[in-house]
């Protein structure tokens, strides 16, 4: 006996109901698996970002002791003619030397005498010999100085360095350590904003080694990175988008330009070593050479950016233009670049930020060397800041661990404001239809 009407349409419902029940569940596990996917990856992110900033946060700052040094005429000018050649070939070392060991007269022994005194930063001669520099009277007169300690008594003091394990296994002898906490009770020596972090080069002492050689460096290989590649990936993107005919020339031109954007940046750098240096002859270490570097690594982001932004203007602004009597070319410099403008800044920030962030490619062509002093043009011998970071992190030295975590935290404020830029110049300035 047959199912009536009825009883038909209510087994079809039932089936229906029971689809769309296990439709729904479905969309909500998906959901539910999109949700803990971003979580995973916000929680991975964070833990990250916690790593570095517990890494590298003791790096802004830095532990100073208070010295008296007596400016030692017969140290410095013997001869007292004030020459700034004989002023600066002084031993300043001595007059901190001879400050530390006025405070411990008990320490007689040689082998001591040379710990104690190198508590102190060799950096101390540096700031009494520029202190003499700028004000030759402070010859002959005693004054109290903050120099930088030795970075192992900064790491002790910040609590890298545990007293309680046996001498063999830290840095810093129980003598040493003896020495340091009497300075600290007797108020001698002080935590400070580590201002020398980001105003001095490249340093072997972890003390005095800075981010400004490297910050220098990074500003002249983008600034040339800029000018070669925003231009003539501009003119690219808007050749091969309004111009070019399509025929299988530019098919070709259009894949290899996408090949381009996903070729390894070490590439790039090796395609510098062989042509730029090793042919051309360029200068070896210098931010032209890098940025020309990543200029050749940035141009496919920017021309596809480029292209992308063009096409996404409607017709019928080309329309309109070429309706009332535009040529071509006015149609595309006054209507369409301009509208196209946005998106092309945002894809030349964002290959530049991705610019900014490479390593491989600039040490193939020698940035890795190290450098003290501070570039005065693209021409002079520099470093840039994921390299620094990366001659910091493979040296023994826990000082220059922090210094890699802090020089890290702050190429990442670098990113995130030119990422944060390239959002603001696309909502500020697109326009939608």
């Amino acid at each position: 006996m047959s199912e009536t009407p009825g009883r038909q349409t209510v087994a079809v419902t039932d089936r229906l109901n029971a689809g769309l029940k296990r439709r729904y569940a479905a969309e909500r596990r998906f959901r539910l698996y999109g949700l803990i996917s971003v979580a995973l990856a916000l929680a991975f992110l964070g833990i990250l970002f916690a790593s570095i900033i517990e890494k590298g946060y003791s790096a802004f700052t830095q532990h100073l002791v208070r010295l008296e040094i007596h400016f030692d005429p017969q140290l410095i000018d013997p001869e007292g003619t004030r020459d700034a050649r004989t002023l600066a070939r002084a031993d300043y070392a001595a007059l901190a030397k001879r400050a530390i060991g006025q405070l411990f007269p008990e320490v007689k022994k040689r082998r001591d005498k040379r710990a104690l005194r190198s508590l102190v930063s060799s950096g101390a001669a540096y700031d009494l010999r520029a202190m003499v520099l700028d004000d030759p009277a402070l010859i002959g007169a005693t004054r109290t100085v903050w120099v930088p300690v030795d970075d192992d008594v900064d790491m002790y003091m910040k609590g890298y360095i545990s007293p309680d394990l046996p001498e063999a296994e830290r840095r810093l002898s129980d003598a040493q350590i003896g020495w340091v906490d009497r300075l600290v009770d007797w108020g001698f020596v002080e935590k400070r904003f580590n201002a020398r972090f980001f105003t001095a080069g490249d340093s072997r002492e972890p003390e005095l080694a800075g981010i400004w050689g490297a910050v220098v460096g990074s500003f002249f290989a983008l600034l040339v990175t800029l000018l070669l590649a925003f231009p003539i990936g501009v003119m690219a993107a808007v050749y091969l988008e309004e111009f070019a005919p399509k025929n299988r020339l530019t098919d070709l031109i259009e894949v290899n330009i996408n090949n381009l954007a996903a070729v390894p940046s070490i590439i790039f750098g090796i395609l510098g070593l062989a042509v730029l240096l090793n042919f051309f002859e360029l200068p070896r270490s210098a931010p032209l050479v890098g940025g020309m570097v990543l200029a050749l690594m940035t141009l496919p982001t920017i021309i596809i950016a480029g292209r992308v932004a063009l096409k996404a203007v409607p017709p019928s602004i080309r329309e309109a233009a070429l309706s009332v009597g535009a040529s071509p070319v006015q149609t595309v410099l006054h209507h369409v670049f301009p509208i196209a403008m946005p998106g092309i800044l945002t894809g030349t920030i964002i290959g530049m930020a991705r610019a900014l962030g490479e390593t491989a490619p600039l040490l193939m062509i020698g940035m890795v060397a190290f450098i003290v002093d501070i570039a005065r043009g693209p021409l002079d011998p520099a470093t840039v800041l994921p390299v620094q970071i990366f001659i910091w992190s493979d040296a023994p030295e826990r000082g220059f661990v922090e210094k890699a975590a802090a020089a890290t935290m702050v190429l990442l404020v670098f990113l995130i404001a030119m990422n944060g830029l390239a959002i603001y110049l696309r909502q500020k300035f697109e326009k939608r239809w």
